[in-house]
């Protein structure tokens, strides 16, 4: 009896370790009646090899600002500074205020700090001359044609229907940095 107990529990034991179909981990058994094969766990995120892929790097975020003088002299261009590309907003808006005061500005101000996004002016006028008196606008927007668009309209808007023209625009993508 003993004998027929070893001899039964050794026929199933090759049952017991087939029974995942042999396949290896991170993959189950397919098929049946004489078709057998493996396939991945679905969602698992493992490649072939069964190893997840590992990231090649990061997006980085960065940083633009413009500054502009809010007490220009009269009859004097309005002094402007602008910074993109910067690993932060602080660092944006200190190089604008820089940029600003080497223009000539005494009373500069950041008007706009932005990331990730372009930027643009637009001043009341036309290609000839800025209109004195108006006011001039700063947008923001995830294209370069976005912004421009919408600081020129907002810029018709602010001054009565009048021409505006685009002077300045640029952007702060964020930049892929590899491993």
């Amino acid at each position: 009896m003993r004998s027929a107990i070893m001899l039964f529990s050794l026929a199933l034991a090759p049952c017991a370790a087939f029974a995942e179909g042999a396949c290896p981990p991170g993959f189950y058994p397919i098929g049946g009646q004489g078709v057998q094969g493996c396939a991945p766990i679905p969602g698992g995120g493992a490649g072939e090899n069964g190893v997840s892929p590992r990231p090649t790097g990061k997006w980085e975020t960065r940083w633009g600002a413009i500054a502009e003088d809010k007490s220009p002299s009269p009859g004097a261009p309005l002094a402007t500074g602008a910074a993109v590309s910067q690993k932060s907003k602080r660092a944006a808006s200190s190089l604008a205020m820089d940029e600003c005061r080497k223009q000539g500005g005494n009373k500069c101000e950041v008007r706009l700090a932005y990331y990730n996004q372009c930027a643009a002016i637009a001043d009341p006028g036309t290609s000839s001359g800025v209109i004195a008196g108006g006011t001039s606008i700063a947008a923001h927007a995830e294209t370069l044609e976005q912004a421009k668009g919408l600081a020129v309209r907002d810029c018709k808007q602010a001054n009565g229907g009048g021409d505006c023209t685009v002077s300045y625009s640029a952007c702060s993508m964020s930049e892929f940095k590899s491993f």
